[in-house]
């Protein structure tokens, strides 16, 4: 997971500034949680985008990129549980935990309960690419495409602490006196053996799946972070069969923000080659 001071800073800033671009929202209650999401784009257009956003962002983080795609793709995005306009994660001890799992069966219902009908291309920033790798291994006959920005190993955490100990140190110390009660919930949850176990048992689909990476790291992400990056980086191939991947000039970790318009771009290619074969269907 790639937080630094300077984003957990600014992610409020940020997504104040992209509000106003994003289309109307609605809130829907699912068991226990209400949640919010918005729906654009042509009504009827398959595939449908989904969008999952990383640790402490909520739907606006998209707004740049679906500002460019909606008029020509039906596009999701939600904010899970304590971020944005949905309601705060249960605090119950009998709540189950926030892993990856627990999250991509969360969209899974969200998307049944509001109409929203397979197949999906799937787009998940830092931790949300982490879910949506989730998705795609749980719910593979109902993925077009998966495009991840920057993406969360399931390793990373556990690899950062042996690999890159004092930038694991930052993170420790952020998690602690900065992240808020769904972030520390989703951050302690990402490596839970039971669900990674599952995820590893579970089939691949067999679609394209692309990933884009950052050209430049930011304050506390040293050289052992970096090297460990890049290596995680090249073991997405092994995780989702056929992944192909492309460092994005001048951007850094969100690079949804820093460039959108590669984000718009790589969707498109996406959406298209979905075109070129058989649609993936849920019964």
């Amino acid at each position: 997971m790639r937080v630094i001071r300077r984003q957990l800073l600014t992610t409020a800033v940020a997504a104040l500034s992209a509000c106003s671009a994003m289309p109307p929202g609605q809130t829907l209650e699912l068991g226990a949680q209400r949640l919010s999401y918005t729906r654009a784009g042509p009504v009827g257009r398959s595939p449908v985008v989904v969008f999952q956003s990383g640790l402490g962002d909520g739907k606006s983080v998209w707004a740049d990129v679906i500002g460019r795609v909606a008029p020509e793709m039906a596009v999701f995005a939600y904010d899970r549980p304590g971020y944005g306009q949905s309601g705060n994660v249960p605090v119950a001890a009998a709540a189950p935990p926030r892993d990856p799992c627990t999250t991509a069966r969360e969209l899974h219902a969200l998307l049944r309960a509001t109409g929203v009908r397979p197949p999906y291309v799937l787009v998940g920033h830092s931790i949300g690419g982490l879910y949506q790798y989730a998705f795609a291994r749980l719910f593979p006959g109902e993925v077009a495409a998966v495009l991840l920005l920057d993406p969360t190993h399931p390793e990373h955490w556990a690899r950062m602490q042996r690999e890159a100990p004092a930038a694991a140190r930052l993170v420790g110390g952020l998690r602690a006196t900065v992240f808020a009660p769904a972030m520390q919930a989703e951050f302690d949850a990402q490596a839970r053996p039971e669900c990674l176990a599952e995820l590893r048992a579970a089939a691949p689909p067999a679609v394209p799946v692309r990933l884009l990476v950052r050209s430049s790291f930011g304050l506390g992400e040293g050289e052992a972070f970096q090297d460990l990056a890049r290596r995680l980086e090249a073991q997405w191939p092994a995780l989702l069969p056929g992944a192909t991947r492309r460092q994005v000039e001048r951007s850094g970790h969100y690079i949804q923000k820093d460039r959108p318009d590669v984000v718009a771009e790589e969707l498109r290619a996406l959406v298209k080659a979905t075109a070129a074969g058989p649609a993936a269907a849920a019964p």
